[in-house]
């Protein structure tokens, strides 16, 4: 079982930068590759970025040069830091995995990310 629960978002004005953070329970997270998707109203959910259990990140093309996917096993956390934000994306992030074993599929609840002036 895996539960994941993220936080950081809130309204920023174009241009500026939020951290989210998605924090997982249990003992596997560092064999875990995890995701960001966001989901616009009325649009259907995409993924946004993508990291590996060994720390290799992959972004949707355009997130590229903006926004950086990070994961501290530590913690068992994984970060997006998003910067240069502009309103289109405005959505709710959410943080997903799939178990390596079972592969179901675990979401978190979503956090709002609002650009607006």
């Amino acid at each position: 079982q895996v539960q994941l629960v993220e936080s950081g978002g809130g309204l920023v004005q174009p241009g500026g930068s939020l951290r989210l953070s998605c924090a997982a329970t249990g003992s596997i997270f560092s064999i875990l590759s995890m995701s960001w998707y966001r989901q616009a109203p009325g649009k259907e959910r995409e993924l946004v970025a993508h990291i590996t259990e060994y720390g290799n990140p992959n972004y949707a093309d355009f997130v590229k040069g903006r926004f950086t996917i990070s994961r501290d096993n530590t913690k068992n956390t994984v970060y997006l830091q998003m910067n240069n934000l502009n309103p289109e994306d405005t959505a709710v992030y959410y943080c997903n995995t799939v178990h390596p074993a079972t592969f179901r599929g675990y979401w978190g609840q979503g956090t709002q990310v609002t650009v607006s002036s």
